[in-house]
């Protein structure tokens, strides 16, 4: 017996959202649509049931609260991050984080229909059937790239700012943080941008954290809570903080070549041209003075 089972809305119901995404999708495919006035449209009509411009008039607050034009999201902040492209995607992470707040996003069915829909405006690359459940965070959306078949649960941070690559039925379980930067231990401007890859069929437990230009390989397990802060092989099972491969599975048919291995690596970069990318002399980190004997 399989472990998910079919589930289904009304044929009302299902109709009207497949409806409004095809629509939705077809006015994004758009180049010369206005994406910020888009989605504060959309947002009055679903949160408001009435046009922006008539929200606008009765409470101008709540209309301001709606348009992503009036609000800023945590990359904005960031040296790393490339204004244009963001502004691209801007509009459409917050029209993502504001549904999934509403009853539309924590229905499974029209919540993972609409990000599905939202994904290929969004992300570098995405490939069929991805699932995304709600409460997903993004650095800036734009340099994510994910195969056929991912699986992202609740409140996961994918920080795709370094460059986040995500192989064909991965799963990320409910609470991992998967990073792609590093700030310097002294100086916390001091940011290194690192890409990270996950491979194909790679399964990320709950609470899970991976460190920053790790690769983990096709097959590979990470345990419950584990810190992954080196490369895990493929088919390895990593435990621990931080995390250790204690064993691997015996997969003596998986497909060759491992994904991992033909993912194109970026090398590390320094966003921050007051930081070089060597540390000058008597820059770094000591032992303390008590564990010196230990």
């Amino acid at each position: 017996m399989p472990w998910l089972l079919p589930k289904t809305i009304t044929p009302d119901a299902d109709q009207m959202l497949k409806r409004w995404l095809g629509e939705l999708s077809e006015r994004l495919s758009d180049p010369a649509v206005d994406r910020y006035a888009l989605v504060r449209d959309e947002l009055s009509r679903i949160l408001h049931a009435r046009p922006y411009a008539e929200l606008a008039e009765v409470a101008p607050m709540a209309a301001l609260a709606l348009d992503p034009a009036n609000a800023t999201l945590e990359a904005e902040y960031y040296i790393a991050t490339d204004p244009e492209q963001f502004r691209r995607v801007k509009p459409l992470l917050w029209f993502w984080k504001a549904l999934d707040l509403t009853p539309l996003g924590q229905s499974v069915h029209s919540g993972v229909a609409i990000r599905r829909a939202l994904a290929p405006f969004i992300f570098k690359r995405v490939g069929k059937n991805p699932k995304f459940f709600q409460n997903v965070e993004f650095s800036v959306g734009y340099n994510l790239e994910l195969g056929d078949d991912v699986v992202v649960h609740r409140y996961c941070l994918l920080d795709d700012i370094g460059g986040l690559v995500i192989g064909d039925g991965t799963s990320i379980s409910d609470y991992v943080d998967i990073y792609s930067h590093t700030h310097h231990v002294l100086n916390s401007p001091d940011v290194t941008l690192k890409q990270t890859i996950i491979g194909s069929g790679v399964r990320i437990t709950t609470r899970s954290t991976v460190l920053a230009g790790v690769t983990i390989g096709d097959d590979a397990m990470i345990g419950t809570g584990a810190l992954v802060n080196r490369d895990v092989p493929p088919h390895g099972i990593a435990l621990g903080r931080p995390a250790k491969t204690v064993r691997c599975k015996l997969r003596l048919d998986w497909p060759q070549p491992y994904f991992h291995e033909t993912v194109p690596r970026i090398p590390d970069r320094k966003p921050n041209p007051d930081f070089p990318h060597f540390i000058a002399p008597g820059y770094g980190t000591c032992q303390p003075e008590e564990t010196k004997e230990a």
